[in-house]
């Protein structure tokens, strides 16, 4: 561990909180680019997933085809998105704002993570966690991805069309909507961290492959939960999200097993 400079706990304390002003201010840059940009965030963003020529609709339906089935062929939805509020737009231009800059800058944000932690580790463990930023950055990444092609289209299609009887037009509250999209977005990147979650807390010792592979079952359960919660209530959509965070827990626990030996060969 690097005993270099001693640093007592209001200094540690002083050191994380500019961090984090740091982070804060990368953040609130990025949201100031958006906040700029205000038609490119949400008619080509956030307003996307409605437009009948998105590209997830067309893919889904070509797909579809393949299997005689149009459900994803008729996207020209008919509700409509409203502001009930006086402050409803200005809210959702300066939240929106500032959870796409905090996307864009998800990676100087683990930066500065990286840089208050790393002082404490073993110079080996510095050496073995080198692709933590980009690799943490890219799952992230892929994540938010998903979640606005995949999981976003699929709850829009589903809820945007759902009706109870012909008497009931839906309007949707702005803030709302945006919830849809905002949530699904950054649950789906959280998400996709879980191995390298899985990495650390089998470095530290509180998972291991055999941990890992006796409690699958239970994580299915779990993933098809999170499914349920993020997605619509149709099995082909929980299906679709289920699949890829299927894939990520076995990665994981091939992870698990790599970080595993490596700790015996060190000992």
């Amino acid at each position: 561990m690097n005993h270099e400079k001693e640093m007592s706990f209001l200094d540690h304390l002083e050191e994380l909180r500019w961090h984090i002003i740091r982070s804060l201010f990368a953040i609130l840059c990025s949201a100031l680019i958006f906040f700029i940009f205000k038609n490119f965030l949400f008619d080509n963003l956030i307003f996307g997933p409605t437009k009948p020529d998105f590209f997830t609709y067309d893919v889904l339906c070509q797909l579809s085809g393949l299997f005689n089935i149009d459900s994803f062929c008729n996207t020209n939805f008919e509700f409509e998105i409203q502001s009930r509020t006086m402050t409803g737009q200005f809210s959702a231009h300066i939240w929106t704002s500032i959870t796409f800059g905090f996307i864009l800058a998800f990676p100087y944000v683990l930066y500065e993570f990286w840089k208050f932690i790393s002082p404490g580790l073993y110079k080996n463990e510095r050496k073995n966690s080198k692709g933590f930023l980009l690799v943490s950055s890219i799952l992230f990444f892929i994540g938010t991805l998903f979640g606005y092609y995949v999981i976003c289209p699929l709850s829009i299609n589903f809820l945007g069309t759902y009706s109870i009887s012909g008497q009931v037009h839906n309007d949707f509250d702005l803030n709302s909507y945006i919830g849809l999209v905002r949530s699904s977005v950054l649950a789906s990147g959280f998400i996709f961290e879980l191995p390298i979650l899985i990495f650390y807390l089998t470095k530290i010792g509180l998972v291991t492959p055999a941990f890992l592979k006796k409690n699958r079952k239970y994580a299915l359960v779990g993933v098809l939960i999170i499914a349920a919660i993020i997605t619509p209530p149709d099995v082909a959509s929980q299906v679709i999200v289920a699949i890829p965070v299927v894939i990520l827990y076995q990665v994981s626990i091939i992870i698990s097993k790599i970080v595993e030996k490596k700790n015996k060969s060190q000992y």
